[in-house]
């Protein structure tokens, strides 16, 4: 089969397009021919040995995929020959087949495409654990969301909408405000993750003014950078701030603003749940596949590429040249 191999970290420039033997499948696992795979950030973060989790090299990137179960081991149940399922693997995506253990895989309606099912998972569960089990949204609320028109932060928008929210987008450009606003956001603003400390206060002004006084309920920040700071000013009391991710740099914020406003700041890791809470996990799954059936959500996959040009789109992500999410189309199934 082939698959696009991470040999030595780096960028995607470094990323290999190779001929490699089928995985070998366990008497606990099943085989997946691979339809379509996600692209993710944490893809261009694992190639460069910048990923919480380091797997022996050489791998191949890619963290979710949709495809058909081609073999079942014998100690496996639920899953048979010819099951079309979305496989969370972390790594491994970028290839024409994957042997997973079935715990990872979850059956994919039968109204939802490969190429969607490849975009749902790594996304939606992330933002719905986020909004509904960590910050428990409620109808009504304001919630802000940061880095709106990527795929976390336009998944995030969706759902909030979806529960009753009322949406504040921001994010870097015009095209991508536009984006977001397409897609449920009910107003929005834009910002530099450049900016500097008269940039932030301007950025602060206009935060409160979009926001309105009431200020925001939830704050989704998957960005982090010089962002965080005007975002969490304008939290309300009570109010909670979840933090997912930092593709503009860590922050450092003052940590009296959360005792000022009472407020909770949340750390939303999708990983540790899975692991650790895997019934929170399934059912928040399947509300999110209720919703999808119900046509309130759905990935918005603006781009795709065949697997030799996967390189390109890790590369896209990194220029931060994306919107919604990207897929690998890897066969034709």
């Amino acid at each position: 089969m082939q698959a696009l191999l991470s040999r030595c970290p780096g960028g995607p420039e470094t990323l290999l397009l190779e001929d490699v033997p089928d995985p070998q499948m366990g008497s606990g696992q099943i085989l997946i021919s691979i339809a379509a795979c996600g692209v993710n950030f944490p893809d261009l973060l694992l190639i460069q040995d910048l990923y919480q989790a380091k797997p022996p090299r050489p791998f191949a990137p890619g963290a979710e995929v949709a495809g058909v179960v081609t073999d079942v081991g014998r100690d496996v149940q639920g899953f048979k020959v010819g099951d079309r399922v979305i496989g969370r693997c972390g790594w491994g995506g970028m290839a024409e087949k994957i042997a997973l253990e079935p715990e990872r895989c979850t059956h994919i309606p039968k109204s939802m495409p490969f190429e969607h099912a490849a975009a749902f998972l790594f996304t939606h569960a992330t933002s719905y654990y986020a909004l509904v089990t960590r910050a428990q949204l409620r109808p009504g609320e304001t919630v802000l969301v940061l880095g709106a028109a990527g795929g976390v932060g336009i998944a995030a928008v969706q759902i909030a909408k979806a529960l009753g929210a009322r949406v504040i987008a921001a994010v870097s450009s015009e095209d991508k405000l536009a984006f977001a606003r397409a897609h449920g956001a009910d107003d929005g603003l834009i910002y530099s993750s450049a900016m500097d400390t008269s940039d932030a206060r301007d950025f602060s002004r206009s935060l409160k003014t979009i926001v309105g006084s009431n200020g925001a309920n939830v704050v989704f920040d998957p960005v982090g950078g010089p962002i965080s700071e005007p975002a969490l000013r304008v939290t309300v009391e009570g109010g909670r701030y979840l933090v997912l991710g930092f593709t503009a740099g860590i922050p450092r914020v003052p940590l009296n603003l959360p005792l000022l406003k009472s407020c909770d700041i949340l750390g939303v890791n999708w990983r540790t749940l899975v692991l650790s809470h895997p019934e929170i996990n399934e059912a928040n799954q399947q509300e999110l596949f209720r919703l999808y059936n119900r046509g309130l959500i759905a990935p918005i996959v603006t781009e795709t590429f065949p697997l030799e040009l996967a390189a390109d789109a890790i590369s896209k992500l990194q220029n931060r040249g994306a919107m919604g999410k990207m897929v690998i189309k890897v066969a034709l199934l």
